[in-house]
Parts: structure tokens; sequence; C-alpha cells
């Protein structure tokens, strides 16, 4: 690695790059004591090779420093799903808590954590969670019969999933006076201070529109932390999409962009078949699938996004 003035730009790296800047003078100084005076140039000598191999130790550290960075921002600690009823009416809504129990499930399986940040965002924390769900993004759609059906007649519904990487450090910066702030009650139970006191949190960025609610939290700074959280990985999301979109001819995935407008899966209930509609694929037993049983499909996905990529790395 080559030293770069830039890592003075980096608050975790500025220490390092000061150091190694002040061992580059030093060093200098050395060697224009020593053309002056023929005596030193033995010591002047020495000391040039005790500052380069620091100035190489601080490299070291500094490259060390910015891989972890890296890896922070790529591979999240946790994940965030969204859930939204779409066409459908109430079925819909019903779809769209079902499926969010369906991944809660599978979470409980893989044995992830899960907390329900409100209604229907759920947050999801395991070492392999993005890696598993990140291609859930999309339209899920559902074809049966509803409970209010008295005739039998086959209802089409849908709903919507948006998987949200959270990370421990964002590429996405937001200006504070672009947000606007809202409080309620969080509702439901959890006992007298849920119920009267405003600790619920909603988050709205002007000039997207995009907004957040997060009521799982016991106090009004920590829903605010989450939703902030949130809303930077709904907008650092977006900004993936779009970029997704604009070369999406170029890509020969056949997963699609991660868009949450693509409709990706049916799940048919009077067959008793899911099918996922980027892979051509379907599978029977919806019961188990539903009830968590979602390896089946997730790994498909898992093996044709790294065959994807194995290809487009050999095409480089």
């Amino acid at each position: 690695m080559e030293y770069s003035s830039e890592f003075k730009k980096n608050f975790a790296t500025a220490y390092l790059a000061e150091e190694y800047e002040r061992l580059a003078e030093e060093a200098s100084d050395a060697v224009s004591a020593a053309e002056n005076d023929p005596e030193l140039a033995h010591m002047a000598k020495e000391d040039e090779i005790r500052i380069r191999a620091r100035q190489v130790d601080i490299l070291a550290e500094i490259e060390r420093i910015l891989n972890k960075e890296k890896e922070e921002i790529e591979k999240p600690s946790s994940v965030v799903m969204e859930f939204r009823a779409g066409a459908g009416g109430d079925e819909a809504n019903i779809f769209a808590h079902d499926i969010k129990e369906m991944y809660q499930k599978y979470a409980e399986i893989r044995g992830w954590k899960t907390r329900i940040i409100d209604d229907l965002t759920l947050e999801i924390t395991g070492a392999d969670a993005y890696e598993a769900l990140r291609y859930e993004t999309g339209v899920h759609r559902v074809q049966r019969v509803p409970e209010t059906e008295k005739s039998g007649r086959i209802h089409t519904s849908t709903a919507s999933v948006a998987v949200l990487p959270i990370r421990k450090k964002h590429t996405f910066e937001i200006n504070p006076a672009d947000i606007e702030i809202e409080f309620s009650r969080s509702g439901g139970a959890g006992g007298q201070n849920v119920n009267k006191v405003e600790t619920a949190v909603r988050l709205i960025h002007k000039p997207t529109g995009v907004d957040v609610r997060s009521s799982s939290e016991r106090s009004q700074l920590a829903n605010r932390e989450k939703a902030m959280q949130i809303l930077t990985a709904k907008l650092e999301t977006a900004q993936e999409e779009k970029e997704a979109r604009e070369h999406a001819a170029e890509r020969k995935s056949q997963i699609g962009t991660g868009d949450r407008s693509e409709k990706i899966r049916t799940y048919n209930y009077l067959q008793d078949r899911i099918t996922d509609h980027r892979l051509k694929e379907s599978w029977h037993n919806l019961p188990k699938i539903m009830a968590g049983g979602l390896d089946v499909i997730v790994d498909a996905l898992q093996a044709v996004a790294s065959s994807d990529h194995s290809e487009e790395s050999s095409n480089k």
C-alpha cells in the first residue's frame, strides 16, 4: 500500500497519517544533515532505516483499519424487513402479516434473533441473515380463497417486501435539516408506559417523502435512533436500486434488480405450490414453507447468485 494524503481525511487513520508525514520530515532532515557532515552519514543511514521500517508498519495499520471499515460497510450486522399490503384490500393486509410471520419463523429456525420494530416491520440479526434474505425484496403474490369468501372464489392479492441491510457504517449521508419528526403513543401491549407516553417516532425524509416509524423501543430517544438507522438504510437501498435499474441491460443475473416493485413470487394455495418467477422454478408443500421452511428457496437463489458472480468475475 502506498501513502496518500487522503488518509488524513479519515478520522480513524488521521493520527497515523500525521505520524507518517512527521517521520518523512525526520528522514529528510537526517539525509540533509548527513550531506553537510560526512561523520553523521552512518547515523543518518541507521535513522533512515528505522524510520522507513516504522512507516511500513504505519501503512500496514492504515490498511488494516481501512479493510475493517470496508467490511463493516459491505457486511450488514442485521436486516430490517418491511412488509406492505398491495392490491387486494383486506386480504392483501392479511397476506402481508402471513409472510412476515413466515420470515420470523424462518429466522427462528436459523437461530437468528428477531424483533418487531413496528406492525409490519421486522428486524433480524444473524451472521448470515443478509446473505440469505437479500433476494426476498419484491412483490409477493398470493392466490387463495379468503376465509371470508363464501362463494369459494379464488382471490389474488399482493404484498411487497423490502430487505434493508443495517450496517455499522453507511455510505449515505442524511442532512438533519431534511428530517421531519413526529411523536405518538406506541399502542398495543407493553404496559402503562407504552400507552400513556409518546415514545413512538416517525421520521420523514422531506426531499424524497420516505418515512419510517419505530415503536419497539422503550424510550423516545431509542426509537428515534432506530428509526434513523432504518431510514438511512432505506435511502441507501433506494439509491442502489436506482443504479441497478440503470445498468439492468448490462446485467445477466436472473435475480433481477432488487426493486420492491418487481414481482418475484406467487403463493398458490389451491395447487399447494410456490413459484419463484426469477428462477422459473416451483416447490410444493406450501404449509411447510409458510411455517419457515424457506431453505430450499433461499439455497436455490444463493446458488444462482453465486454462479452469476463467478461468471461476472471471469468476464472482467
